[in-house]
């Protein structure tokens, strides 16, 4: 008999999970009699000397168990660390946790914590809300826009279906410059698409003027570039999506700006760059080791300098200042920013961001890109306090992708939840409802060829390789079941524009082609409307509790609840078919037979039932 403690069950711990400043937080260890302990401690710790110690009371006896109680709040937000001290008759010895449930002596893990702001609140619009993120170059073309100012040298793709350049120049340079044109009255263009795709929250990738394709070389944070329209043209976008019910949600790009940009301009186009202009007001932005040659740079990439966040004269042109980017934004219609690479942000230029985001619009959302557990992020040296202090609403969620991947290359549900509630545990509530669910973004390859193909060799052998008939069969069957573990658990399912319409590719440019209009994939279309179409139907799905029953090794089976609602989200990946009793409404299905009351799941089937 192992000491007893389940962070993850209310019998031994509430609040489930994180727990705001001075919220009691109730703890009950079970100490078997044998060890004859006189007395219990929780022992509580941070990255700083800050710390608590807090004793338990014995409360019972039962079944060879001491049982000890304690209750406690923390009086400062901070990411904490615990395990429990116990006094027993040959002396104090140290309880940890061992794996997902259980305890060791004098070694393991420790138990996380975290204490957020009790004035902490996400906006309630986007808690399991649809989203869906757009490539601007790639999505659609309406008409055309006036190339006058647009930064040279361009070309433009005459074929919509073309491959995106990957070669280098003859510099050995690969410059990102090949355009597809297009731009935000194609976006608005197809906004009735998007509606019927049950879309809540478009996530734009960088839309500011820009040297490259990708755009987040930034030229000038305050105007659009010139190949996808005007400030008129993006009013008019955000205007049409707000009468639809829809968000509009910009690429924050603020670690670093485009060298060929009016900050850096080292190009001498502009004229009051940093480069082009010793006396420039931009100077100070850059941290320059040899003025104009040497400087710092993002990944030692020269065409894209950092800027030095907490300048006075960056914060204020970017967040402080009266017409500031945020505010310019704002205005014009969007709706909140995702931050990129928030982890190479400080702390306190987020916390600056939040606090006058919010003042334009307390509804606004701030999303971060971190790849990690956002919770307990450690980058350059520094636990992040991106919860612990209230610093984002939400975050992209790659530990849900890695985790679904994980399934669906070698399903093991007892990982995939110990993945899944690993997040539930340590994120904020009101946060782990708006994380954005990915499964392909423009950092990675695209879902559908994941699941269809392993092929690993040069960029060459990769542009022109494309799933055959059978691989891509089999291929959306399992993004079927990816999807609809994306579409059910806790968060935002982003739908990376394509993948609902079966758009292949590897990695950057490749997972950038263009949508294919009138091409489109309609059996995978269909089942990414219909998980649309329930996410925004059911309450449960949106901010339900998650608690999992796995039936055997191969079967993830998860249940969402809200005020009685129960749904129920089945996948089979095993290599059999797997048979289950029809309890409710079937709300959803891919490549299930039923018979009778029995719904008989095959390889890789789905099945969501509302009980």
């Amino acid at each position: 008999m192992n000491v007893a403690f389940n962070c993850l069950l209310e019998e031994y711990k509430t609040p489930f999970g994180c727990v705001m400043e001075n919220q009691p937080c109730s703890l009950t260890v079970k100490v078997p009699d044998y060890y004859a302990v006189s007395g219990v401690d929780v022992i509580l710790t941070t990255d700083t000397a800050y710390g608590m110690q807090v004793s338990f009371e014995l409360t019972d006896t039962q079944d060879g168990y001491q049982i000890y109680k304690t209750q406690f709040s923390l009086p400062r937000c901070g990411l904490y660390f615990y395990h429990f001290r116990c006094q027993g008759a040959q002396g104090p010895f140290q309880v940890y946790r061992c794996g997902e449930t259980d305890t060791s002596i004098n070694q393991g893990d420790l138990w996380q914590l975290t204490c957020y702001p009790r004035d902490f609140h996400t906006p309630k619009a986007y808690a399991g809300a649809v989203m869906y993120q757009i490539f601007p170059d790639r999505f659609f073309r309406s008409g055309s826009c006036d190339l006058t100012d647009k930064l040279q040298p361009y070309w433009v793709h005459e074929n919509w279906d073309d491959t995106p350049h990957y070669l280098p120049n003859e510099h050995g340079e690969v410059m990102n410059n090949d355009f597809f044109g297009g731009n935000l009255r194609g976006i608005r263009e197809k906004l009735p698409y998007l509606k019927r795709m049950h879309v809540d929250v478009i996530y734009l990738n960088p839309i500011s003027m820009a040297f490259s394709n990708h755009r987040y070389d930034t030229a000038d944070y305050m105007r659009p570039d010139p190949m996808l329209g005007t400030e008129e043209d993006f009013s008019a976008l955000c205007a049409d999506a707000h009468k639809l019910g829809m968000k509009v949600i910009l690429d924050g790009v603020f670690s670093h700006t485009g060298s060929n940009s009016v900050y850096f301009d080292r190009n001498h186009i502009f004229g009051h760059g940093a480069v082009s202009d010793p006396n420039s007001p931009y100077r100070s932005w850059f941290d320059f080791q040899e003025y104009p040659n040497r400087y710092t740079s993002w990944w030692g990439i020269d065409t894209l300098p950092c800027v030095n966040e907490m300048d006075p004269a960056f914060l204020e042109h970017i967040i402080t200042g009266e017409n500031s980017v945020i505010a310019h934004w704002m205005k014009l219609g969007a709706d909140g920013f995702r931050l990129d690479v928030a982890d190479e942000l400080p702390d306190d230029f987020i916390a600056l961001f939040r606090q006058r985001l919010k003042e334009l619009n307390p509804e606004a959302l701030l999303l971060g890109e971190v790849w990690e557990d956002a919770s307990n992020k450690i980058s350059y040296g520094a636990r992040r306090k991106y919860f612990s202090h209230g610093e984002l609403d939400s975050v992209m969620n790659y530990p849900f992708r890695s985790a679904i991947l994980s399934f669906l290359a070698h399903p093991d549900a007892n990982s995939f939840r110990a993945n899944i509630m690993s997040v539930v545990e340590h994120y904020p509530q009101e946060v782990l409802h708006c994380l954005m669910n990915s499964l392909s973004t423009h950092d990675t390859p695209r879902i559908l060829t994941l699941l269809g193909d392993s092929f690993d060799g040069s960029k060459q052998e990769k542009a022109n390789r494309f799933l055959s008939e059978d691989a891509k069969r089999w291929a959306v069957r399992r993004e079927c079941a990816a999807a609809a573990l994306q579409f059910t658990l806790p968060g935002m399912p982003c739908i990376y524009y394509g993948d609902e319409a079966g758009l292949e590719g590897f990695e950057d440019p490749f997972n950038r082609r263009c949508f294919p209009w009138g091409r489109e994939l309609t059996s995978l279309q269909t089942a990414y409307e219909s998980l649309s179409r329930i996410k925004e139907k059911y309450a449960a799905l949106k901010q339900g509790h998650i608690t999992f029953e796995n039936p055997n090794h191969h079967v993830i089976h998860f249940i969402r609840t809200l005020n009685g609602q129960r749904i129920h989200t089945f996948v089979n990946g095993g290599s059999d078919p797997m048979s289950l009793p029809i309890t409710g409404q079937l709300l959803f299905q891919s490549h299930v037979n039923m018979e009778k009351r029995l719904l008989h799941l095959e390889p890789w089937g789905v099945a969501i039932i509302l009980e």
